[in-house]
């Protein structure tokens, strides 16, 4: 039979060091301002980059297609009339 390894605190420790929980890097999306997770396809608007690539509407009922048209063509509306200023852009 093997001797068994002892397990001491500190060791256990060092071991778990690298289970913590990391934070999630969001990021705004450039169409409709949503947050997402970088480098997908935005869930609110179906946009990567600045180009559609996923039709959200399609499987939608009509008056559920007309509401999400207008929320989308207001949010688009709210993210074209904030103009970049610098000073704004510098803070965090």
């Amino acid at each position: 039979m093997s001797v068994r390894m002892r397990h001491t605190s500190s060791h256990t420790g060092k071991r778990r060091s690298h289970h913590f929980v990391k934070k999630v890097g969001l990021v705004a999306c450039q169409k409709c301002g949503e947050m997402k997770l970088p480098h997908l396809v935005c869930q609110n608007c179906g946009a990567y980059g600045e180009r559609e690539v996923v039709d959200v509407l399609k499987k939608l009922t009509k008056r559920e297609k007309k509401n999400k048209e207008k929320e989308l063509k207001g949010q688009e509306e709210q993210t074209k009339d904030k103009p970049l200023d610098a000073t704004k852009m510098s803070k965090k």
